[in-house]
């Protein structure tokens, strides 16, 4: 699928084209001359044309990106919008937020969306995962995000820019999202795979950021950090294929990603994407909702 960009950063995997075709229907409609529309290099991003046909949407905060941006990008700081009642009523009211958000913010569904941060980060891969369970279908996530678009010597800019709001309407995809009913659904369920992306540190209960430590029962831990390279974007999709086979996941399962608040379990959804997964949902509550409920079972995974 990935087909390589003039400097080669990224390797071919039109293998794994047809399953995510079959699996997300939309997919087709963000696949262009062999590029998928999840990621986006650089090089690609800065000859997309302005005004209505693409957007920059800059995610880190609002400080960050007074000081230098991608020129024309608008500011959404998407660490500020952290969710954790996933009850049907809640995702529900968490799909209109957002829709509003985005709304205000210039997204339309003919719209390319390129989300960045400083690197290829988790906030820039939340508001693609987002933008995908919305029913959005050309959200992409810059690689490298803005330390390569600098290192590049690419235009940046310092003066803020007003958003265009526009009427963005969802059109939800449910199979990219999990509650903590669906959550507690499959536990130690044949072919249902819990992903863990939090640090060792949160998982094995040496850093506590809920009332509870620990891990939901039978998740296993790969941190998101490992989804990328030193220079901060991400490794190719056989890299990334690798990791996750060595940790256990099976391209037939469905794997539920999760993290403290949905953020490290959209890149670790763009990741399995990317290496070629094609049954992925996002719990977007995570452990800041689950470490919480103290009806919900929690875990003290041992160190091997």
């Amino acid at each position: 699928m990935l087909a390589a960009i003039n400097n080669g950063l990224y390797a071919r995997f039109e293998d794994v084209q047809d399953s995510l075709r079959a699996a997300y229907p939309w997919f087709s409609d963000m696949v262009d001359t062999g590029l998928p529309r999840i990621l986006i290099a650089c090089e690609e991003a800065a000859k997309l044309p302005g005004g209505k046909s693409a957007l920059f949407i800059d995610a880190r905060s609002s400080a960050e990106y007074r000081k230098d941006h991608i020129p024309g990008a608008v500011n959404v700081d998407l660490f500020s919008y952290h969710w954790v009642d996933t009850s049907p009523s809640g995702l529900k009211a968490f799909a209109r937020h957002m829709e509003i958000i985005f709304s205000y913010a210039g997204v339309s569904t003919d719209r390319k969306v390129v989300f960045y941060e400083d690197v290829s980060g988790s906030s820039a891969a939340k508001g693609v995962w987002l933008l995908h369970w919305l029913g959005h279908r050309k959200a992409m996530l810059l690689d490298g995000g803005l330390r390569r678009w600098r290192k590049m010597k690419l235009p940046v800019d310092s003066v803020s820019v007003a958003p265009s709001p526009s009427k963005f309407k969802a059109d939800l995809q449910m199979n990219l999202v999990a509650g903590s009913h669906h959550v507690a659904s499959i536990l130690n369920k044949r072919g249902r795979r819990l992903l863990e992306t939090r640090s060792p540190e949160e998982y094995f209960w040496v850093k506590v950021r809920a009332a509870r430590g620990g891990c939901i029962p039978g998740a296993v831990n790969v941190n998101w950090e490992r989804n990328l390279r030193s220079d901060g974007t991400l490794k190719d999709p056989e890299e990334l294929e690798t990791l996750f086979r060595e940790a256990g996941l099976d391209k037939s399962d469905e794997i539920v990603t999760y993290c403290q608040g949905g953020y490290r379990a959209a890149h670790a959804y763009l990741a399995l994407l990317l290496a070629g997964y094609t049954n992925v949902r996002n719990y977007v509550g995570s452990w800041g909702e689950w470490g919480n409920k103290l009806d919900l079972p929690v875990e003290v995974p041992k160190k091997k």
